[in-house]
């Protein structure tokens, strides 16, 4: 897998502690600080520089940096480049003469359930997705005109892209989004058993007016959809 996201922290055993209490998998505890819930790899950044987002890792990074300047602001940093899509969220392009590699097979869902992809919102989701495709994603559903649509790159990395004012909820980019079907509301007591902050309930989409969508963030601010669909 050549695909990370990224998660600042102030506070790394505090950020550890998070998802071991949400049973992800902690493949390393620092240097770089990794963990799984056996579909993502989340990297814990504690360097104050670090900002949530995504990183990829390819050995050479230049072709594609010449198509992604005609359409955003490329940085030069360590190791490779840095830029963002109309969202706001960063991307990080990491160079790396060797595929870094994980054996995610065998590993259980975290406790936050059926991991679907990123979700972002973003002002222009054509100028979006144009910076997207370079980076090597292609398009699985939804369409520009429904106010929508999903890419999925190699790594199988889905990122849903959102058009404004179509989430009625707080949203914080990028997000992990869980779905979960009819299961949603016995994870979300096991989130509540664990002792996670819920940092959003939400019963917008409930007739009843049951809280059946929740939003928690890690304690670098990373936010997580915790949905029923």
């Amino acid at each position: 897998m050549n695909t990370f996201l990224q998660t600042p922290t102030n506070n790394l055993r505090h950020s550890l502690d998070f998802y071991k209490k949400l049973n992800f998998k902690i493949l390393s505890s620092e240097s770089p600080a990794l963990v799984t819930d056996g579909k993502a790899i989340i990297e814990i950044n504690p360097d104050r520089f670090a900002r949530a987002g995504i990183k990829f890792y390819k050995n050479n990074w230049s072709t594609k940096i010449e198509l992604l300047k005609k359409l955003t602001k490329v940085s030069t940093i360590d190791n490779g480049y840095l830029l963002s899509d109309n969202s706001g969220v960063w991307i990080y392009l990491l160079e790396s003469n060797s595929s870094i590699k994980f054996n995610l097979d065998g590993i259980k869902n975290s406790t936050l359930g059926n991991f679907t992809g990123l979700s972002i919102e973003t002002t222009d989701i054509q100028k979006s997705i144009e910076v997207w495709e370079i980076l090597g994603f292609s398009k699985t559903m939804g369409s520009v005109d429904l106010g929508w649509i999903a890419y999925e790159n190699n790594d199988k990395m889905n990122v849903n892209f959102m058009q404004p004012n179509s989430c009625p909820h707080l949203f914080f980019n990028p997000s992990m989004t869980y779905f979960n079907g009819k299961n949603n509301l016995s994870i979300i007591a096991k989130i509540r058993e664990a002792g996670i902050p819920i940092t959003e309930e939400i019963t917008h989409f409930n007739k009843e007016n049951i809280v059946d969508n929740i939003i928690i963030r890690d304690p670098g601010g990373y936010g997580f959809f915790i949905f029923s669909d």
